[in-house]
């Protein structure tokens, strides 16, 4: 498969072992370049960001409303295998589902899940939207499109963003979200559900206070699941890698890593 894969090199590399950044749903690899793929590097790591089969420049080999979590998990698995080292892999919301899933056949040094699906999969989420919305969700399930849920900047907004982000980057970063499979809605809602229990890795939980996707309890619920604890960031949405407060994320994220020698 021909994955889109950003790659960031440090001036002077200072750790051996190489970053994987995973985007979320109607996301791309372009997410992870704003800020923290930069900002890794030149903190002396060999950074890449991938872009999933039909997202960004990625090819698919099917059509995107049939793609399945598990292509998405041989996405990673690709990228990873090309490597010269084993990863660390950092996964943002669907990508942190991904992560998950990747991590329950393939070794990691460590893993990070970023305002991740919770382990227990997005019923609630849908049920939560549902609510809100109906008549986006009504149009999401007549067409088979993940679209309708984030289909205006308005819900964009909702979705992913802190109600005082500018509305000029809100319409920029708007014109950048896809498409998602509807099929993955599906297995991150229940087909597909993670097994912690076979995920042997270490595994940092940040979660964000003001997150519209998921709450900070089934961030916690997602950290017992991986016999560890939840850190949640006050005054954030759900797209961490791009809030104003992403420089702390980052920062956090370095700090778990040099505890591990990594």
């Amino acid at each position: 498969m021909n994955l889109e894969v950003i790659t960031r090199r440090p001036d002077s590399a200072t750790h051996s072992t190489p970053l994987l950044f995973v985007h979320g749903a109607w996301h791309g690899a372009w997410c992870w370049d704003v800020h923290f793929l930069p900002y890794f590097a030149r903190q002396g790591y060999e950074v890449y960001a991938l872009s999933l089969r039909g997202h960004g420049s990625s090819e698919n080999n099917r059509p995107l409303r049939l793609t399945r979590i598990a292509d998405y998990v041989a996405d990673v698995a690709q990228v990873a295998a090309a490597l010269e080292r084993p990863p660390v892999l950092i996964g943002h919301s669907m990508g942190g589902f991904v992560t998950q899933k990747y991590l329950e056949r393939h070794e990691a040094p460590a893993a990070v899940l970023l305002a991740s699906v919770p382990a227990q999969g997005t019923m609630a989420y849908f049920l939560r939207f549902t609510a809100r919305h109906p008549l986006p969700m009504l149009r999401c399930l007549l067409t088979l499109s993940a679209y309708p849920i984030v289909g205006t900047p308005q819900l964009t907004r909702e979705n992913f963003f802190s109600a005082d982000l500018p509305e000029d980057k809100l319409l920029a970063y708007f014109g950048r979200i896809q498409n998602e499979s509807f099929m993955v809605a599906l297995d991150t809602t229940l087909l597909a559900l993670p097994r912690p229990e076979r995920v042997k890795t270490p595994v940092l939980v940040l979660g964000a206070a003001n997150d519209m996707i998921f709450t900070t309890d089934e961030a916690e619920e997602t950290a017992r699941a991986y016999n560890t604890k939840a850190e949640i960031f006050p005054g954030m949405a759900h797209d961490m890698m791009l809030e104003a407060g992403w420089q702390k994320v980052a920062d956090r994220i370095l700090a778990w890593l040099h505890e591990r020698a990594i």
